[in-house]
């Protein structure tokens, strides 16, 4: 049997290395990322929003808890149910932990799928204002009284570059945007635009992009694992939960399909099948923005289950400057 290669020896520098391997949902971003950290010697770092979430380990295909014992993971599994996380809220938590890492001789592996996140803590992100807790009452009671496509046209005339971007129904950033606009006076969407300079990291991009037809079959495989791992159970449990309906871990693909199965409304094989379609169509999305906004150095088109299979060549290169 062929031994494994020992982690590569890190090169000296003063600024933390780190990996952000982005991709589509179950293009194989996981296993990549523990073999690279694992060959690096380093860590694993979460961009994945719903991930942050502690009550979906199995419906958000977290990695596993034998993984988390094999390396160290960070940010998994840290915020509760109604728990908020903006993206410069991550992006503070994502530099202490790549900085901790660095301080340990540890490089940093970031992995995820949400690309607003990696945005930010690329390209650098504005310090938003905390939104006092009565001013967010009152923006999701305004959007109780007259619903997310009306508060999205009041927001137009607020914040007419953020409303631009935001589909009528995103209850979630439409509030956000208000909120922001209440607290402060001034448009979300300028306080993005006065952005400070990117972290000085030396930063490697890994960019997945596996045929379709694949993370199709990636994704109805994982349904499939999920719902023998108990990814049901986690839901029965979360519904007894008093959780705002507006909050952020609701997202979780396969929540709202498998509840209404739980309620008697859905089979079990229907539910499972509009958690793959809500999963595939998210899949597509990420994959669109990834193409555009993403500036990556290594494009991989392998498909999910072999992509683990380049850590070796990626850890080299990494570490050879």
């Amino acid at each position: 049997m062929t031994r494994p290669e020992p982690p590569a020896e890190p090169v000296a520098t003063g600024r933390p290395r780190v990996v952000v391997v982005a991709g589509p949902t179950a293009s194989g971003k996981s296993a990549l990322a523990e073999a690279l950290a694992r060959r690096l010697g380093g860590q694993v770092v979460n961009a994945d929003s719903v991930q942050l979430y502690g009550a979906f380990r199995i419906l958000t295909a977290r990695p596993t808890v034998a993984a988390e014992r094999r390396l160290p993971h960070h940010l998994y599994g840290i915020l509760g149910p109604d728990d908020r996380c903006s993206a410069g809220r991550w992006r503070s938590l994502a530099l202490d932990a790549v900085a901790a890492g660095h301080a340990a001789g540890r490089p940093s592996v970031l992995v995820g799928g949400s690309g607003l996140y990696l945005e930010a803590l690329l390209r650098g992100f504005s310090p938003i204002p905390c939104v006092p807790p009565s001013v967010r009452r009152d923006a999701v009671r305004r959007l109780e009284a007259i619903g997310p496509a009306a508060l999205h046209s009041e927001l137009r005339k607020v914040d007419p570059v953020l409303a631009g971007r935001l589909e009528p129904g995103d209850r979630q950033r439409i509030v956000r945007g208000w909120e922001v606009w209440l607290a402060t006076g001034r448009p979300l969407s300028s306080w993005q635009a006065s952005a400070p300079a990117p972290p000085d990291l030396d930063v490697r991009r890994v960019l997945l992009r596996p045929p379709r037809n694949a993370v199709r079959a990636a994704i109805e495989a994982r349904v499939s694992g999920m719902l023998a791992a108990g990814a049901l159970d986690e839901v029965r449990a979360f519904v007894q939960l008093d959780v705002p309906a507006d909050a952020p871990v609701r997202k979780a693909h396969g929540l709202r399909p498998l509840t209404r199965h739980l309620r008697g409304e859905l089979s079990l094989d229907a539910a499972a099948e509009l958690t793959v379609n809500e999963t595939r169509r998210y899949a597509r999305r990420q994959d669109t923005w990834f193409r555009g906004r993403f500036a990556a150095d290594h494009v991989l088109a392998h498909p999910p289950g072999v992509v683990a299979g380049e850590a070796d060549a990626l850890a080299r290169e990494a570490m050879a400057t």
